[in-house]
């Protein structure tokens, strides 16, 4: 007898499901995102695979009662990898990576791979490119390929077959939008494929103990195709970020649960592929001899540790009647907001003005403490004074014109007197207790303050 055929919608965005298909999603309140999938053949594959699921202890503890072991890690071969990884791989942990095409994942991942088949089992599977294309990247690199097991295929049941039988320590899928499980009819990369393709894979990493890393592709908008429940099912999501013109390249942690969220490292593109920088504050920071007008360093953090960036505005009369507001690294609402802030708490009117920010060195701030930097730097762009060259900034700014403290400002004073700078604008909640010798602070409460100590 045929079981009858099941049917499911599901949003993708949000990866919620739904009996039945309808106009907007009730959750995300996406419109027009419920794509179909069928279910009744999913069910029978995943039955016939239920070892691959995880721990099948039902009992119930107490969690004071819960036993707790150290976390083994393996080490990626990459100081900044291993950095934003919490300390390098954990044994059984699903890692998506994911990025532009261009960034450097499949060279990151090669190189990753290579070194860590010195001491572990490792397969590359490989879907988009042929064995020749990976083995000439390998050659180019010059890494060492004696131990690296690849293999051309887009079956995730063959996948899981073979690597039963092999028993790698860790396997990468590039990608995950070109495999496919044979029972789902839809193409590869699709909803259906993707959800159903990763979940099969995550289940026999959890049961194997498998480091399972995913290739994951970026969309126009800057995020991860497929459906957004796939961010839910890993343990780990990585983007790899940077211009594929420019040396540099950021990796941030977006997702991780064994580390901190939102650790940044970064890597320089060179022709045997992406090397650590072990000092970024140190790149970022070659500026030029001739002092100009809208440049200012700031101190930001970026999930442990503190970084040297330098920002850059320029505030030109506008010849339209919208004047354009455009940033690079920064948030564009963040800057509307600020230009806000500074016409009514210290009474400069930038509003007619063009007013373009950027990021040196292609990093993008998330920390709110270079608001204060932000609005220094226009103003000194918009008056044409140039800033002292040994000057770092950092704090927060509020709707009313004050000035917030920002966590770790000792750590953030040490970077910047390790770099050379002497003089320090900082919240008057952030000023250490103790006199940081070579370096003298002036603390602010007000926008108004800051103005004042500056111009």
């Amino acid at each position: 007898m045929v079981s009858k055929l099941k049917k499911a919608f599901v949003c993708n965005e949000c990866g919620s499901d739904y009996p039945k298909w309808q106009g907007q999603c009730t959750d995300c309140n996406a419109w027009n995102t419920l794509t179909e999938i069928k279910l009744s053949s999913v069910s029978g594959k995943i039955t016939r695979h239920q070892g691959f699921s995880g721990s099948s202890d039902s009992s119930i503890n107490l969690l004071k009662d819960v036993q707790l072991e150290e976390v083994p890690r393996i080490r990626s071969g990459t100081s900044e990898l291993d950095l934003v990884l919490g300390g390098g791989f954990v044994p059984g942990s699903c890692v998506l990576l994911g990025g532009e095409p261009g960034a450097g994942k499949s060279t990151m991942l090669l190189q990753t791979l290579c070194f860590m088949a010195k001491s572990h089992e490792a397969l590359y599977v490989t879907g988009e490119e042929s064995s020749q294309q990976v083995a000439m990247r390998a050659k180019r690199l010059e890494l060492p390929t004696d131990q690296v097991q690849i293999m051309t295929e887009t079956s995730v049941e063959n996948i899981c077959n073979v690597a039963t039988e092999k028993k790698p320590k860790v396997l990468v899928i590039d990608s995950i939008q070109v495999v496919h499980l044979d029972d789902i009819t839809s193409a590869p990369g699709s909803v259906s494929q993707v959800r159903e393709s990763a979940a099969m894979l995550v289940r026999f990493a959890k049961k194997t103990n498998t480091i399972l890393i995913l290739v994951g592709h970026v969309t126009k908008d800057g995020t991860l195709a497929g459906p957004k429940v796939l961010e839910h099912m890993i343990d780990c999501s990585l983007m790899l970020e940077g211009r594929t013109d420019g040396q540099f390249r950021t990796l941030r942690g977006i997702k991780n649960r064994f580390g901190a969220v939102n650790e940044l490292g970064v890597f320089a593109m060179t022709e045997r592929g992406l090397k650590a920088v072990s000092n970024p504050s140190a790149i970022f920071l070659q500026r030029n001899e001739d002092l100009s007008s809208g440049s200012l360093v700031v101190v930001i953090w970026e999930g442990t540790r503190p970084m040297l960036v330098e920002l850059q505005a320029l505030v030109d009369e506008s010849h339209i009647g919208n004047p354009r507001r455009v940033t690079v690294g920064l948030d564009h609402n963040r800057l509307s907001m600020l230009v806000a802030v500074l016409h009514r708490h210290g009474n400069i009117l930038v509003g007619d003005q063009d007013i373009f920010v950027n990021v040196v060195g292609g990093v993008k701030i998330m920390d709110t403490s270079a608001d204060m930097a932000l609005i220094l730097s226009i103003i000194s762009s918009f008056r044409d004074k140039p800033m002292p060259r040994n000057l770092v900034v950092f704090g927060e700014v509020g709707l009313s014109g004050e000035i917030r403290p920002v966590s770790n400002g000792q750590e953030r004073l040490r970077e910047a007197v390790k770099h050379g700078f002497t003089q320090a604008i900082i919240p008057s909640a952030n000023i250490p207790k103790k006199p940081i010798q070579g370096l003298k602070v002036i603390g602010v409460k007000k926008i108004s303050e800051a103005l004042q100590a500056l111009f």
